[in-house]
């Protein structure tokens, strides 16, 4: 069993004492429970491909762009036009 020394802000301190408060359990104990969720939830997350991440954003057809790519030379003039005009 190892022995730790965490530093704490101020909010991360107001947390664990409210969790203490809630569960009666001790600073060790949800500090553990914290640690535990914690590697459960980055095993989920290291599981995850890019394309995982990507198909989750759903920019639709063409993402953000305003036109084809064969077109981006009159987008962006167009883009500027409509930017610097009255």
């Amino acid at each position: 069993m190892g022995t730790r020394t965490v530093r704490l802000d101020d909010e991360a301190e107001f947390t664990l004492e409210r969790l203490r408060a809630l569960t009666g359990l001790s600073i060790s104990e949800v500090l553990k429970r914290g640690l535990k969720a914690f590697e459960t939830e980055a095993g989920a997350q290291s599981q995850r491909k890019p394309y995982d991440i990507f198909s989750e954003l759903d920019l639709g057809e063409g993402g953000y762009a305003s036109a084809p790519a064969r077109e981006a030379k009159v987008a962006i003039r167009d883009a500027i036009r409509r930017k610097h005009s009255p």
